[in-house]
């Protein structure tokens, strides 16, 4: 099996989009929960801990897991081709699929029970 690395550097992302987004490290840092010093190691590192990525990401409210999926899909792409592609497609539409019809299902509950 191939050597699988990261060509992400996290700590760079989360930085960029601190400062598109005109925080500060500080802020950061309280938002969650930890020192100013400690932000600014986490924008040294090229790979964090995925509940630390989780929380930053809340407090911010931006998905930097995005990157990994993208580089994910990247990947078995260049492994498996066109087999990926369409697989990939054909779990996407299950998934909205699936949510589509819980939504029609939770909508018809609210009707009948409004009915009562």
């Amino acid at each position: 099996m191939e050597n699988l690395q990261s060509n992400i550097h996290i700590g760079h992302l989360i930085r960029e989009q601190l400062k598109a987004d005109l925080r500060s490290a500080s802020w950061l840092a309280r938002e969650i929960g930890c020192t100013r010093n400690h932000v600014y190691k986490i924008f040294n590192r090229p790979s964090l801990d995925a509940d630390l990525i989780l929380r930053i990401s809340i407090a911010m409210n931006f998905n930097f897991f995005q990157y990994y999926s993208a580089e994910v899909n990247a990947a078995m792409k260049a492994r498996m081709g066109e087999e990926y592609l369409i697989s990939s497609e054909l779990s996407s539409s299950r998934s909205s699929y699936t949510k589509a019809t819980s939504s029609i299902a939770r909508t018809q509950t609210a009707a009948t029970s409004m009915k009562s």
